[in-house]
Protein backbone atom coordinates (compact mmCIF):
# COMPACT_ATOMS: atom_id res chain seq x y z
CA UNK A 1 0.00 0.00 0.00
CA UNK A 2 1.47 3.29 -0.95
CA UNK A 3 2.14 5.60 1.61
CA UNK A 4 -0.11 9.02 1.89
CA UNK A 5 0.90 12.15 1.08
CA UNK A 6 0.53 13.05 4.80
CA UNK A 7 4.25 11.16 4.79
CA UNK A 8 6.07 12.74 2.31
CA UNK A 9 7.89 14.84 4.64
CA UNK A 10 8.85 11.96 6.71
CA UNK A 11 9.97 9.83 3.25
CA UNK A 12 12.04 12.73 2.67
CA UNK A 13 13.94 12.14 6.23
CA UNK A 14 13.73 8.79 6.29
CA UNK A 15 14.97 8.49 2.60
CA UNK A 16 12.43 7.46 0.66
CA UNK A 17 13.47 8.70 -3.18
CA UNK A 18 10.86 6.97 -4.83
CA UNK A 19 7.67 8.05 -2.97
CA UNK A 20 9.03 11.98 -3.07
CA UNK A 21 9.61 11.85 -6.55
CA UNK A 22 6.12 10.89 -7.10
CA UNK A 23 4.02 12.80 -5.06
CA UNK A 24 6.30 16.14 -6.36
CA UNK A 25 5.35 14.69 -9.70
CA UNK A 26 1.82 14.57 -9.15
CA UNK A 27 1.81 17.45 -7.34
CA UNK A 28 5.24 20.12 -8.02
CA UNK A 29 3.92 22.56 -5.35
CA UNK A 30 5.27 19.83 -2.89
CA UNK A 31 8.81 21.78 -3.14
CA UNK A 32 7.51 24.73 -1.58
CA UNK A 33 4.81 23.61 1.01
CA UNK A 34 5.64 23.71 4.81
CA UNK A 35 4.68 21.75 7.54
CA UNK A 36 3.38 22.77 10.66
CA UNK A 37 7.09 23.79 11.55
CA UNK A 38 7.16 25.54 8.81
CA UNK A 39 9.41 23.07 7.16
CA UNK A 40 10.49 22.63 3.85
CA UNK A 41 10.85 18.79 2.92
CA UNK A 42 14.53 19.99 1.61
CA UNK A 43 14.88 20.10 5.79
CA UNK A 44 13.75 16.89 6.04
CA UNK A 45 15.76 16.09 3.81
CA UNK A 46 19.20 17.78 4.99
CA UNK A 47 18.83 16.44 8.54
CA UNK A 48 18.09 13.04 7.22
CA UNK A 49 21.59 12.94 4.89
CA UNK A 50 19.79 12.12 1.53
CA UNK A 51 21.60 13.39 -0.78
CA UNK A 52 19.72 12.31 -3.58
CA UNK A 53 16.59 13.53 -2.34
CA UNK A 54 17.67 16.71 -1.27
CA UNK A 55 19.70 17.46 -4.83
CA UNK A 56 16.09 16.70 -6.87
CA UNK A 57 14.56 18.97 -4.50
CA UNK A 58 16.85 22.11 -5.07
CA UNK A 59 16.75 20.75 -9.17
CA UNK A 60 12.91 21.43 -8.54
CA UNK A 61 13.74 25.25 -7.14
CA UNK A 62 13.47 24.28 -3.42
CA UNK A 63 14.35 27.52 -1.37
CA UNK A 64 17.92 26.76 -0.06
CA UNK A 65 18.02 29.56 2.38
CA UNK A 66 14.45 28.77 3.99
CA UNK A 67 14.00 29.21 7.97
CA UNK A 68 12.13 26.73 9.69
CA UNK A 69 9.52 28.39 12.97
CA UNK A 70 13.11 28.33 15.05
CA UNK A 71 15.29 29.78 11.96
CA UNK A 72 16.79 26.86 11.30
CA UNK A 73 17.72 26.27 7.52
CA UNK A 74 18.55 23.62 5.81
CA UNK A 75 22.17 24.08 6.19
CA UNK A 76 21.79 25.24 10.13
CA UNK A 77 20.09 21.31 10.42
CA UNK A 78 22.55 19.71 7.66
CA UNK A 79 25.92 20.63 10.08
CA UNK A 80 23.89 20.08 13.27
CA UNK A 81 23.06 16.66 12.52
CA UNK A 82 26.51 15.79 10.75
CA UNK A 83 25.63 15.53 7.07
CA UNK A 84 28.93 16.11 5.21
CA UNK A 85 27.50 15.46 1.92
CA UNK A 86 24.41 17.50 2.20
CA UNK A 87 26.71 20.51 3.33
CA UNK A 88 28.84 20.61 0.41
CA UNK A 89 25.43 20.57 -1.66
CA UNK A 90 23.83 23.28 0.05
CA UNK A 91 26.85 25.51 -0.16
CA UNK A 92 27.03 24.89 -4.19
CA UNK A 93 23.62 25.92 -4.33
CA UNK A 94 24.39 29.42 -2.53
CA UNK A 95 23.31 28.47 1.47
CA UNK A 96 23.96 31.18 3.61
CA UNK A 97 26.66 29.88 5.48
CA UNK A 98 26.18 32.15 7.97
CA UNK A 99 22.88 31.92 8.72
CA UNK A 100 21.47 31.41 12.26
CA UNK A 101 18.86 30.53 14.32
CA UNK A 102 16.24 32.09 16.65
CA UNK A 103 19.29 31.43 19.71
CA UNK A 104 21.89 32.89 17.21
CA UNK A 105 23.57 29.63 16.25
CA UNK A 106 25.34 28.90 12.92
CA UNK A 107 26.23 26.20 10.83
CA UNK A 108 29.82 26.46 11.85
CA UNK A 109 28.81 27.21 16.33
CA UNK A 110 27.05 23.86 15.90
CA UNK A 111 29.26 21.75 14.31
CA UNK A 112 31.49 22.79 16.84
CA UNK A 113 29.98 22.03 19.75
CA UNK A 114 29.34 18.68 18.08
CA UNK A 115 32.53 17.66 17.10
CA UNK A 116 32.16 17.65 13.17
CA UNK A 117 35.56 18.07 11.97
CA UNK A 118 35.30 17.58 8.28
CA UNK A 119 32.24 19.88 8.59
CA UNK A 120 33.93 22.88 10.48
CA UNK A 121 36.22 23.04 8.05
CA UNK A 122 34.34 22.44 4.75
CA UNK A 123 32.41 25.62 6.27
CA UNK A 124 35.37 27.70 7.02
CA UNK A 125 36.39 26.81 3.70
CA UNK A 126 33.06 28.01 2.50
CA UNK A 127 33.65 31.61 3.83
CA UNK A 128 31.86 30.78 7.54
CA UNK A 129 32.68 33.75 10.55
CA UNK A 130 35.18 32.03 12.88
CA UNK A 131 34.26 35.17 15.24
CA UNK A 132 30.13 35.18 14.76
CA UNK A 133 28.20 35.50 17.87
CA UNK A 134 25.24 33.90 19.25
CA UNK A 135 22.35 35.63 21.34
CA UNK A 136 24.68 34.71 24.41
CA UNK A 137 27.59 36.11 22.92
CA UNK A 138 29.25 32.88 22.69
CA UNK A 139 31.38 31.99 19.85
CA UNK A 140 32.31 28.55 18.30
CA UNK A 141 35.82 28.86 20.20
CA UNK A 142 33.63 29.25 23.27
CA UNK A 143 31.17 25.93 22.57
CA UNK A 144 34.22 23.96 21.59
CA UNK A 145 36.39 24.72 24.51
CA UNK A 146 33.45 24.20 27.32
CA UNK A 147 32.50 20.90 25.55
CA UNK A 148 36.09 19.51 24.99
CA UNK A 149 36.05 18.88 21.72
CA UNK A 150 39.83 19.45 21.29
CA UNK A 151 40.30 18.27 17.67
CA UNK A 152 37.62 21.53 17.02
CA UNK A 153 39.30 24.05 19.19
CA UNK A 154 42.64 23.25 17.17
CA UNK A 155 41.35 23.91 14.21
CA UNK A 156 39.62 27.01 14.98
CA UNK A 157 42.51 28.38 16.59
CA UNK A 158 44.61 27.71 13.13
CA UNK A 159 41.88 29.52 11.57
CA UNK A 160 43.33 33.37 10.15
CA UNK A 161 41.35 36.17 12.19
CA UNK A 162 40.18 33.83 15.01
CA UNK A 163 39.99 35.92 18.30
CA UNK A 164 40.81 33.55 21.27
CA UNK A 165 39.49 35.50 24.03
CA UNK A 166 36.60 36.56 22.82
CA UNK A 167 34.12 37.40 25.62
CA UNK A 168 30.52 36.51 25.96
CA UNK A 169 27.45 38.01 27.89
CA UNK A 170 28.54 36.59 31.05
CA UNK A 171 31.93 37.77 30.66
CA UNK A 172 33.87 34.85 30.27
CA UNK A 173 36.23 33.78 27.37
CA UNK A 174 36.83 30.62 26.13
CA UNK A 175 39.60 29.64 28.44
CA UNK A 176 37.21 30.52 31.10
CA UNK A 177 34.86 27.79 30.16
CA UNK A 178 37.64 25.75 29.42
CA UNK A 179 38.75 25.91 32.93
CA UNK A 180 35.46 25.42 34.72
CA UNK A 181 35.07 22.25 32.82
CA UNK A 182 38.61 21.10 33.67
CA UNK A 183 39.06 21.08 29.83
CA UNK A 184 42.95 20.70 30.46
CA UNK A 185 44.30 19.63 27.03
CA UNK A 186 42.23 22.33 25.40
CA UNK A 187 43.11 25.19 28.24
CA UNK A 188 46.37 24.12 27.67
CA UNK A 189 46.61 25.01 23.87
CA UNK A 190 44.37 28.13 24.73
CA UNK A 191 46.95 29.26 26.90
CA UNK A 192 50.05 27.75 24.35
CA UNK A 193 48.23 30.70 21.82
CA UNK A 194 47.94 33.68 23.72
CA UNK A 195 44.87 33.57 25.41
CA UNK A 196 44.45 35.79 28.49
CA UNK A 197 44.77 34.08 31.80
CA UNK A 198 44.01 37.93 33.87
CA UNK A 199 40.83 38.64 32.05
CA UNK A 200 37.65 38.97 34.60
CA UNK A 201 34.35 37.71 33.91
CA UNK A 202 31.60 39.90 35.24
CA UNK A 203 31.88 37.68 38.50
CA UNK A 204 35.32 39.03 39.14
CA UNK A 205 36.90 35.42 38.07
CA UNK A 206 39.77 35.14 35.87
CA UNK A 207 40.21 31.31 34.14
CA UNK A 208 42.40 30.73 37.39
CA UNK A 209 39.42 31.23 40.08
CA UNK A 210 37.85 28.61 38.37
CA UNK A 211 40.52 25.96 37.27
CA UNK A 212 41.11 22.90 39.10
CA UNK A 213 44.51 23.35 41.61
CA UNK A 214 46.54 20.70 38.90
CA UNK A 215 44.86 22.67 35.65
CA UNK A 216 46.74 26.10 37.53
CA UNK A 217 49.87 24.15 37.54
CA UNK A 218 49.85 23.76 34.10
CA UNK A 219 48.98 26.89 32.75
CA UNK A 220 51.06 28.87 35.01
CA UNK A 221 53.77 26.12 33.81
CA UNK A 222 52.41 27.27 30.04
CA UNK A 223 52.53 30.87 30.43
CA UNK A 224 55.86 31.37 31.66
CA UNK A 225 57.58 28.99 28.95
Amino acid sequence: MAMSEGNVYDSAYKGDFEHVRINLEKDPSWVSKQDSNERLLLHWAAVGGHLPIASLLLDKGAAVNQADDFGGTPLILAASAGREEVVKLLLKHNANVNAKNQPGHSPLQLAASKGWKGILQILLAAGADVNAKDHRGATALHRAASLGKTAIVNVLLATPGIDISPVDADGNTPLHLACEEDRREDATELVQRGAYLTIKNKEEKTPIDLASSGLVRQLRECSEQ
